[in-house]
């Protein structure tokens, strides 16, 4: 026979693994429901039909809710407005029917699309949290920084395209300062004096060789994004870079994107 107090402990055990149940379902509803801050309600594509009701799932959008940004430059609402980028005239569905794959209408490098996608984040650059300078910055406008003896010394090679076709000489090395390491490769290009950044993940050399670029053409190289500024590099820029460049990867070369066999 079971003596009382054992069954008040073994009560006591089962209440608190019950409500670590209930506390585990509702930790998880409100994290699933926090992540629909961002991209919720969807967007239908199904043309000419009125909905009904918004396209939020279980459970709904949360309410908007206000988030100061770093180092005072204001502040932003989340569910809120949002730049999106007009896609319409840019993809079109590869089958009649809802839910078809997108297809690029044009060079999908050029356009931001596929591969290639980028989003319209903030046009400010990234910032250092200590002393809110601008993070990723030519090493020309870095003091203190360089690259030590014995590392390899890229600057003043030529740089090859996927083509294997000069497209330009390295001039500069971009560093992250908070996260010390380089971040991209300063390009000008051959015959215009063009500067465009390469992410230094998508570019590899041996020894004392040329540099050579992994996705990108030395023509797509010239026809690359470029910064408004020369020495900083805003959100935007760099979403819109590492797309270009990244999305070469799929849409660099005719083909690339189609099945092998």
């Amino acid at each position: 026979m079971t003596s009382a107090p054992t069954s008040v402990f073994q009560d006591l055990a089962a209440l608190s693994l019950y409500l670590f149940y209930a506390f585990f379902l509702g930790l998880v509803l409100w994290l699933h429901r926090e992540g629909k801050r961002e991209g919720y309600p969807l967007i239908s594509d199904r043309e000419g039909r009125e909905l009904r009701a918004p396209i939020e799932g279980f459970p709904a959008t949360p309410e908007p809710k206000t988030f100061r940004l770093a180092h005072g430059h204001g502040a932003v609402m989340a569910p809120g407005p949002r730049a999106e980028r007009d896609m319409s005239s840019l993809l079109k569905a590869y089958d009649p029917f809802p839910g078809a794959s997108q297809v690029p209408t044009g060079d999908p490098m050029q356009t931001g699309v596929g591969a290639a996608s980028y989003s319209l984040r903030a046009d400010t650059p990234d910032l250092t949290w200590d002393e809110a300078e601008a993070k990723i910055v030519p090493l020309r406008a870095a003091p203190g920084w360089y690259v030590p003896e014995g590392d390899p010394e890229i600057r003043g090679r030529p740089i090859f395209g996927t083509d294997k076709k000069i497209a330009g000489t390295v001039v500069d090395l971009w560093v992250d300062k908070s996260d010390v390491l380089l971040r991209y490769v300063e390009v000008e290009v051959v015959g215009s004096g063009k500067r465009v950044l390469i992410p230094l993940g998508l570019v590899h050399w041996s020894g004392d060789g040329p540099v050579k670029c992994d996705t990108a053409s030395s023509a797509q190289i010239a026809a690359a994004p470029v910064t408004a500024h020369p020495e900083r590099v805003t959100l935007r820029e760099e979403d819109r870079i590492s797309g270009y460049f990244g999305g070469g990867e799929l849409h660099g070369e005719p083909g690339a994107s189609e099945p092998f066999l």
